[in-house]
């Protein structure tokens, strides 16, 4: 479960990473980083669309992304704001298939 002070929750603060951030497109997900504020923690927000699946599956995406962002937290530097993005093909991947991809592009150096 991600703290409050580690998720976006404003809508504007989406559209920001959206727009003007680092975009690493995987398989299964696009994941958005931008370099925000150092001193704060890094935040992440989730994009999960009805294409995807009901919403039992949605959740279940979000939740196993949630998990890998939780874990990664530690390596991701302070003052990033990451947005991904789960693809309709999301929903048949495998939690180790997500983990790989999610890490994968949150190594990459973000926008400064």
């Amino acid at each position: 479960m991600l703290a409050r002070s580690h998720r976006l929750t404003r809508g504007s603060d989406y559209k920001a990473v959206v727009r003007r951030g680092r975009r690493c497109a995987g398989a299964h997900t696009v994941t958005y980083s931008l370099r925000a504020d150092d001193s704060a923690a890094p935040r992440f927000g989730f994009i999960v669309s009805r294409q995807v699946g009901g919403a039992v599956v949605r959740n279940t995406v979000r939740r196993r992304l949630k998990a890998v962002c939780a874990a990664a937290i530690p390596d991701v530097g302070d003052g990033r704001d990451v947005v991904i993005r789960a693809l309709p093909s999301s929903a048949n991947a495998s939690f180790a298939e997500l983990r790989a991809e999610v890490t994968r592009c949150l190594t990459r150096k973000p926008v400064a």
